[in-house]
């Protein structure tokens, strides 16, 4: 988790940064808001901070190791013999 969180942290101070650099490029897109908006700042910071923390927190191979190899591969075989792919 720490690997995660130094991403987040290096991601954000960029993400920050350049949003706050190239606000006169995209002054003209924000309707009703001002260019340097600290809440919709923080908002969009906190939504996608804790989505990567969250998607660091599973582990990649919880999804796969749930389920059994052979049974996997049914489904896939099944899903294309259904759509008549040639196996």
């Amino acid at each position: 988790m720490r690997e995660v969180l130094l991403l987040v942290a290096i991601g954000v101070a960029a993400g920050v940064i350049s949003s706050l650099a190239l606000t006169r490029v995209v002054q003209s897109q924000l309707f009703g808001l001002t260019p340097h908006d600290p809440f919709t700042l923080a908002l969009a910071t906190a939504v996608l901070v804790s989505v990567a923390c969250a998607a660091g927190y599973i582990p990649p191979g919880a999804p796969a190791a749930s389920i059994h190899g052979r049974f996997a591969l049914r489904i896939i075989i099944t899903g294309l013999l259904m759509e008549g792919v040639a196996c």
